[in-house]
């Protein structure tokens, strides 16, 4: 996932690093290639402190392009520390750096995986790859937290248990069709 996630911030870093006169064009690919990293490590690090409810959002609306929306906020501080830190760069243009290229690339990654006819992104890659493979559980609670919102109690019971996945599997058409409503589509 992170050589995609790299391929992302090239196709957003012309206009927030490369044609950004106080990035010196030597630290250009230095600062895109800590983005991507930050990026990475940062919703490793949020799912690792219990944040799958966080991650779960994210897929939700149009919101993952949003400067207000918490995991767009966290990334953005870090990645804006982390260039500041690392390349010297002033805190102004560490800010411009990070704001620039931190929302268009989470919502450029949540729209390629929600969109089921772009296979760049899979949701369930995501999901893995930013859990080093423990992601299924912390995916089920919140799909449990977040389910009856979504209409995923397919049974009333209040709760979300395979019993619902089983009926949404078989109401929607297969596993995609739950994940599809899970994850608005």
């Amino acid at each position: 996932m992170l050589e995609q996630l790299s391929e992302l911030v090239k196709q957003f870093g012309n206009e927030a690093v490369v044609n950004n006169k106080s990035v010196p064009n030597e630290l250009n690919e230095g600062v895109m290639d800590e983005a991507s990293t930050s990026i990475f490590s940062g919703l490793q690090k949020i799912i690792s402190e219990g944040g799958a409810d966080k991650i779960g959002e994210l897929f939700q609306g149009n919101n993952a392009g949003s400067a207000s929306n918490p995991v767009v906020k966290q990334l953005t501080e870090q990645l804006s520390g982390n260039l500041g830190e690392k390349f010297g760069l002033s805190s102004d243009t560490s800010s411009e750096v990070a704001g620039g290229l931190i929302p268009k690339v989470l919502s450029s990654l949540i729209g390629k995986a929600k969109n089921p006819n772009d296979k760049s992104f899979e949701i369930s890659d995501i999901v893995n790859s930013i859990s080093g493979g423990q992601g299924n559980s912390a995916v089920m609670d919140a799909i449990q937290k977040y389910g009856g919102q979504f209409g995923l109690d397919q049974n009333n019971d209040g709760k979300v248990d395979m019993s619902d996945a089983m009926a949404a599997v078989e109401k929607k058409g297969g596993i995609g069709g739950l994940l599809g409503k899970f994850f608005g589509k």
